[in-house]
C-alpha cells in the first residue's frame, strides 16, 4: 500500500530577503520546484538551463504568480556561460546569497557497450558543472564572507544500480566535492551542503526512462511512491536557510529506501 503525498507547505518566510541562483530550473524537475519554494519563502531568485524557450516559460509562470524571477540562459559545460551568469545574478543582486547547483545528466548505459563520449558527457555536466558553478560562486561568497551552496547529488553516489556507473561516479564526485569545498570555505562564513535524492517523480523523467525501471525503482520505496519535486526541494530550502545554519559538508538523503 502507498502512503499518501502529504500536504503543499505553507510558507515560513525561511529565505526573505534572500537572493538565489538555481542551475537547470527550466521544466517540471526538482530545479523549477526548488525555485518555486524559495520564491514562496520569500527569496528573488535568478533561474538558469540551457534550453531558452523553457526557461523563459518558467519565468514567466512565475512572476504571473506575483513572485520576483528572473532567467539568464547557461549551459553548465562552458565557462563563458558560467561567468555571464554570476555576471548577471550580481547585477541584479548584488549579493548573491544562495546557488543551488541541480544541472545534471542521466542514461541508461551498461559500462561494457559504454562510448567515452557517453561518459564525459555525463561528467561534464553533473561533475564538471557542479565544480565550475561553485568556483564561481565562491569567489563572490568569499569576498562577502557569507553565503550558501547546496548541490543536488543521488543516493546513487553511495548505492549501486546496473547502467549508471556515469552517473553514479559523477554525482559521488558531487559529494566528495562538497565535502572538500565546506572545509574550503568554512572560514570565509559559507556553508556548502548537499541533497541526495533516491527518486523523484516528474514528466521529464518519465519520458526518458523505462516504465518498467520507474515500477520498479517506486517498488524499492518505503512510501511505495517516489517523491514529489518540491519534497526534495523543501529539504534544498531546509539547507539553503538559517535553520542549518551549524551544518557544511553534510550530504542529506532525500530517501524513503527500505534499510
Amino acid at each position: 500500500m502507498n502512503a499518501a503525498t502529504p500536504s503543499y507547505p505553507p510558507s515560513r518566510n525561511l529565505l526573505e530577503g534572500k537572493s538565489v541562483v538555481i542551475t537547470a530550473a527550466a521544466g517540471t524537475g526538482i530545479g523549477f520546484a526548488t525555485a518555486k519554494r524559495c520564491l514562496e519563502e520569500g527569496a528573488s531568485v535568478l533561474l538558469s538551463d540551457w534550453h531558452e524557450r523553457r526557461l523563459n516559460e518558467a519565468v514567466e509562470q512565475l512572476t504571473k504568480a506575483g513572485h520576483t524571477a528572473f532567467g539568464t540562459v547557461c549551459d553548465v559545460t562552458k565557462e563563458d556561460d558560467v561567468q555571464n551568469l554570476f555576471n548577471s545574478a550580481e547585477e541584479k543582486f548584488e549579493t548573491i546569497d544562495i546557488l543551488v547547483n541541480n544541472a545534471g545528466l542521466g542514461g541508461q548505459d551498461n559500462l561494457v557497450e559504454m562510448e567515452d563520449e557517453q561518459w564525459f558527457r555525463v561528467l561534464d555536466v553533473t561533475l564538471n558543472g557542479t565544480m565550475r558553478c561553485t568556483r564561481a560562486a565562491l569567489k563572490h561568497m568569499v569576498g562577502n564572507q557569507t553565503g550558501v551552496i547546496v548541490n543536488n547529488a543521488s543516493v546513487l553516489g553511495w548505492r549501486a544500480q546496473a547502467g549508471q556507473s556515469h552517473y553514479a561516479a559523477a554525482k559521488a564526485g558531487v559529494m566528495a566535492l562538497t565535502r572538500c569545498a565546506a572545509i574550503e570555505a568554512a572560514g570565509f562564513g559559507v556553508r556548502v551542503n548537499a541533497v541526495s535524492p533516491s527518486f523523484a517523480n516528474h514528466p521529464f523523467l518519465e519520458k526518458v526512462s523505462d516504465p518498467d525501471l520507474l515500477k520498479g525503482l517506486e517498488s524499492q520505496e518505503a512510501f511505495g511512491r517516489g517523491a514529489e519535486p518540491w519534497e526534495v526541494a523543501n529539504v534544498i530550502v531546509f539547507l539553503a536557510s538559517d535553520l542549518s545554519g551549524y551544518m557544511t559538508g553534510e550530504c542529506v538523503s532525500v530517501s524513503s529506501q527500505r534499510a
